[in-house]
Formats: structure tokens, C-alpha cells, sequence
């Protein structure tokens, strides 16, 4: 049978963006492969409500392998920043690829 819905909700949660400890039914759930709605094996990270308002809530399509193709431990802001900048533009700049292919 399904399990009580007021039980999971009683539960504490820490919010990822600002570090508060807040109920879980206070919290909104962060999916970072961005499908919430797609809850199978899944654990959700979560957000208290203001952090979550403050989100960009656009698509993000292909952001976290991006990110993950472009991090690196120890890595300095600088270099993580110069990094993006250079794979974004040589991922979806139609210029920069039509220089690559010369």
C-alpha cells in the first residue's frame, strides 16, 4: 500500500543554494538532470522557496554535461569561467563552427 503522504513530509531537508534546514513540505525538490516529472530511481535535492523563486527556470538542455565536460577539481573560478566561455561558443556559436570546419 501507499505510504502516508503527511509522514515524507514531516521529514527535514537542507536547502542546496543557501544551506537552511527546513521541512520537506516547506521545500521545493531540484532535479538536476532537470525532469521532475520523471521520478523513477530518482532522489530529489531541494530548495527552500526563496532560493527556488530566485531560479532561472528556462530550459537547460545539455547545461549539466556541459558543466561536467568542463569541471575539473581544484579548479579556479577564472579558469572554470574561461572554460565555459570557450565550450559554449565552440558548442553553439554557428560562426566559430563554420571557422572549425575551413
Amino acid at each position: 500500500m501507499w505510504r502516508s503522504r503527511s509522514n515524507r513530509d514531516r521529514e527535514m531537508v537542507v536547502c542546496i543554494a543557501c544551506g537552511s534546514s527546513l521541512s520537506r513540505a516547506d521545500a521545493r525538490e531540484y532535479d538536476k538532470e532537470g525532469d521532475r516529472w520523471e521520478r523513477h530511481g530518482k532522489e530529489f535535492e531541494h530548495l527552500c522557496k526563496a532560493c527556488y523563486r530566485d531560479l532561472c527556470h528556462q530550459p537547460r538542455k545539455e547545461l549539466e554535461a556541459l558543466l561536467g565536460d568542463i569541471e575539473e577539481h581544484g579548479l579556479s573560478q577564472e579558469e572554470f569561467l574561461r572554460r565555459y566561455l570557450a565550450e559554449v561558443e565552440a558548442r553553439y556559436d554557428p560562426e566559430s563552427r563554420e571557422e572549425r570546419e575551413r
